[in-house]
């Protein structure tokens, strides 16, 4: 349906040079942009404005995309009960794993013991630093939460950064149009052309990536360094070890259930994967998943719905990161904390985590939120895992885009929505082999199951 991109989001940018490629140009400019930094940190904290440009460019258009992916996926359907399926089916798989994924992170942090034998003293700690991010997490109540996503009115989402406002209003609109019939079809016609344009403009924004990617790795390093790698290795290297385990052996599980590999769907993904590594954020991302989501034939409106929900509801690495953190600050500061303590922890981790948007920072505020309301843990704890909370940004943000993907395909073909195909050209798959995987939820006998065409 979309012109493809030239800069590696299409199967036929396999063919360009290799130079040409978007995911060569955003490496090119990660190791630049990392050498700038280390060498020449003043400059490297200069390009700061860069990766904010590029962010902000890509923030331009999520609303649009949005909208237009959830309207005309929505008004297209002809069952439109098939909508509230879809997302109840999305919300059990982003319930299960995220609360897996704070577990995973409980149970590491108890058998690597990242911060035992620091003993900390919570009151030589400078709580200055994480003062913002505290009066930040504040607002982060799940009441408040839940009255955000009702927006003042029918175009505010559009000028403010809340996906769940605009995911709201599009399922709205999206429905009236289905249930206006033939009246609303000249206004759906012009939203699928409208379509087009859109995918298109993404595309040329896209061009922008490498840019992006280099002023925001030379700002954190420049700012940081990379000995501020070597500071807190272990939990650094601990939070990277578990991530990659959960990609690789959780998601990967998950995936083969479904019938596709992993490894070739982070194939596929390798220019948004390290667009989101260069920017530290999931969002930088949004568009181009969405539409390469419909290319490996997902059907839009599963897309539409899946994608941005997943964006605050299915953070896995944020939820690893929140748990690990909370439970190292703890060991740090010599806290001892019992199992009840620890289960209080995993609940409201479980609904501060909620509130997170995939954006840089957004882990910090709600691990803020987190221990705000289990006492027992000292917030000013949080200051020892400050300057390295932007290397650690970077795995949320890869982990919760990856797990975000995985969600989609496996909803889709969920609700036998999934094109085989489709899927098999995206991956460079043979289609008989993800025919023959089996389903992880519907039989063949399933009375919700879609015609997938």
């Amino acid at each position: 349906m979309h012109a493809p991109d030239p800069q590696a989001l299409s199967p036929a940018a396999e063919r360009l040079p290799f130079y040409r490629q978007l995911y060569v140009q955003v490496i090119f400019a990660i190791v630049a942009g990392a050498a700038l930094g280390h060498l020449y940190p003043v400059w490297g904290e200069a390009m700061k404005p860069l990766g904010d440009a590029f962010i902000k460019l890509v923030k331009m258009i999520i609303a649009p995309v949005i909208f237009l992916t959830i309207v005309t996926g929505i008004a297209g359907m002809s069952h439109l009960r098939s909508v509230g399926r879809v997302f109840a089916k999305a919300m059990a798989y982003f319930l299960f794993f995220s609360t897996l994924a704070l577990v995973i992170g409980m149970v590491v942090a108890h058998v690597v013991q990242p911060g035992a034998g620091m003993n900390i003293n919570p009151a030589d700690l400078d709580q200055t630093a994480v003062q913002g991010y505290v009066q930040q997490s504040h607002q982060l109540t799940l009441i408040g939460f839940l009255l955000d996503i009702i927006p003042k009115t029918l175009l505010s989402p559009f000028v403010s950064e809340n996906i769940l406002q605009v995911l709201f209003v599009s399922v709205l609109f999206g429905l009236s149009l289905a249930f206006v019939g033939e009246k609303g079809k000249p206004i759906t016609a012009f939203l699928e052309a409208l379509v087009a344009p859109v995918f298109k403009l993404v595309h040329l924004l896209m061009h922008a990536a490498p840019i992006g990617a280099f002023g925001a790795i030379a700002f954190t390093i420049g700012k940081y360094g990379l000995g501020s790698l070597v500071n807190l290795a272990w939990l650094v290297g601990s939070f990277y070890i578990t991530s990659a385990l959960f990609v690789v052996v959780v998601l990967g599980a998950v995936g083969w259930w479904s019938g596709f590999s992993i490894f070739r769907l982070m194939r596929y993904l390798k220019a948004e994967i390290l667009l989101v590594l260069g920017t530290s954020s999931s969002e930088s991302a949004l568009p181009s998943l969405m539409e390469k989501m419909e290319r490996a034939g997902c059907k839009k409106s599963v897309v539409g719905l899946v994608v941005p929900t997943g964006y605050s509801f299915n953070l896995d690495g944020t939820n690893i990161y929140m748990t690990l953190a909370a439970l190292f600050i703890a060991q740090a500061t010599n806290t001892d904390l019992s199992l009840g303590q620890q289960i209080m922890l995993l609940l409201v981790a479980m609904l501060s985590s909620k509130g997170a948007a995939g954006v840089t920072g957004a882990g910090f505020i709600t691990l803020a939120a987190t221990l705000a309301v289990v006492p027992e843990v000292p917030v000013a704890g949080m200051a020892l895992i400050l300057g390295i909370d932007r290397f650690m940004s970077e795995c949320r943000a890869l982990t919760n885009f990856i797990g975000n993907a995985v969600a989609t395909l496996v909803v889709a073909r969920w609700d036998n929505a999934l094109d085989q195909d489709a899927l098999a050209r995206a991956l460079g798959t043979p289609p008989r082999a993800i025919a023959a995987a089996p389903n992880p939820a519907a039989g063949p006998g399933d009375p919700t199951a879609v015609n997938a065409d």
